[in-house]
């Protein structure tokens, strides 16, 4: 018998989780659970801790205080392979592409393959590109397969960030990582990227979205979570959003960030 996504529990699960540098707290006290498929939106201010939650969703930095479980794992009790084996099924679209300057788009793209590869396929792989034909189509699927031996200078912004997502297709995580992916990028072109992240992911792939532009939030997200100060403000359906919430949330950045300029999809209303 097949477990369903409900069953097989949460992917993402924190508990009381905070995070200190010295006497700067990044997160206070944090309690969320994320399911195995869900889309997932993560909104707040400048500083309101949500590189923070991403960091430590995926095993790249730990709580000061509180449990954070991945993919049913302790991420605080884990060490040398054993989280090695856990971040190969975490993928990460940063603000920035991430593309190494001087290898051709097939080697930048078959870089999520190196998870898989043994040591010396790897390093064979930088004079004789292996599995060409899995790089190929995974920039078909990003509309990109007539760039296959480009270098990244040679693409646009909004192109690099589709190499580095047909570089996730090649890793085939489990859970999927964004930090704000569309920052760099004008309204338009970060739709599309948020929009093709969302559309390729499988199924029973996670995927965690941070976002500045709350106009992607009518992209087909199953829940927000918002942050403030550190702490979790909100947790709830897209169409719960109202412009009180986002003043509470935003506070001076409201304006800032001509928030009441954003559609709102609100059951709410205004």
């Amino acid at each position: 018998m097949i477990a369903t996504a409900a069953q097989l529990g949460p992917d993402i699960r924190f508990v009381g989780v905070q995070k200190r540098i010295g006497d700067r707290v990044l997160l206070a006290g944090v309690d969320l659970t994320i399911r195995r498929g869900e889309r997932v939106a993560l909104i707040g201010p400048s500083g309101a801790g949500k590189t923070t939650l991403l960091r430590l969703s995926g095993g790249v930095m730990w709580p000061s205080a509180g449990e954070v479980h991945v993919l049913g794992q302790r991420t605080g009790a884990l060490h040398g392979r054993s989280l090695c084996r856990l971040r190969k099924q975490i993928g990460f679209l940063h603000q920035q592409d991430n593309l190494v300057p001087g290898l051709r788009i097939a080697h930048n793209v078959l870089i999520g393959r190196l998870g898989q590869w043994s040591l010396w396929k790897a390093l064979w792989s930088l004079l004789r590109p292996q599995e060409v034909a899995r790089a190929n189509d995974a920039l078909h699927r990003v509309e990109l397969a007539s760039r296959l031996w480009a270098l990244p200078e040679e693409l646009s912004g909004g192109e690099q960030q589709r190499v580095a997502i047909a570089r996730l297709l090649l890793q085939s995580p489990q859970i999927v990582l964004a930090d704000e992916p569309a920052s760099s990028l004008d309204i338009r072109l970060g739709r599309e990227i948020v929009q093709l992240l969302l559309g390729i992911a499988g199924k029973d792939t996670t995927v965690l979205v941070s976002l500045h532009a709350l106009d992607l939030l009518r992209l087909p997200f199953d829940r927000v979570l918002a942050l403030r100060d550190g702490a979790l403000v909100f947790d709830g359906p897209v169409r719960a959003l109202t412009r009180e919430l986002l003043r509470t949330i935003y506070r001076d950045e409201y304006h800032t960030l001509r928030l009441d300029e954003v559609e709102l999809d609100t059951a709410g209303g205004a």
